[in-house]
């Protein structure tokens, strides 16, 4: 059901897949990890259309510009028409940088390092970490 009347922000940031689900969303709320026009929001604060929505996932901070509410859950591909993501590209990078934090790599199905190979990981994450 779409149409031009304001929607829980949580049943909301569920509905355009944002969060997985809406208790992930409430609590987020409840956590101050979402704003709306740079204001903390409680999970039961309506949105409307043509707001700025800014959502605290660290390390990244996503923003977003609210085409018009939603109360159902949509797909994928259309949660692209009620949301505009305006996050810069620097917010987006962390992403990947996060993701490339391990500095070994082990075989599949060579099972649990011994202790001499896990003070050998150490020693690189450590040389990793002073870079």
């Amino acid at each position: 059901m779409t149409g031009k009347h304001p929607v829980r922000i949580d049943k909301f940031l569920w509905a355009v897949r944002i969060f997985k689900t809406r208790s992930l969303a409430m609590n987020a709320c409840r956590m101050g990890r979402i704003l709306i026009n740079n204001d903390v929001v409680k999970p039961s604060r309506m949105i409307e259309g043509n707001e700025m929505l800014t959502v605290k996932k660290p390390p990244v901070i996503y923003i977003y510009k609210v085409k018009e509410p939603v109360e159902n859950r949509v797909s994928a591909k259309l949660a692209a028409n009620y949301l505009e993501d305006i996050t810069p590209e620097s917010e987006k990078m962390k992403i990947n940088i996060n993701r490339s934090g391990s500095v070994g790599y082990r075989e599949k199905g060579t099972g649990r390092p011994t202790k001499k190979e896990r003070r050998i990981i150490d020693s690189w994450q450590d040389d990793f970490d002073d870079i």
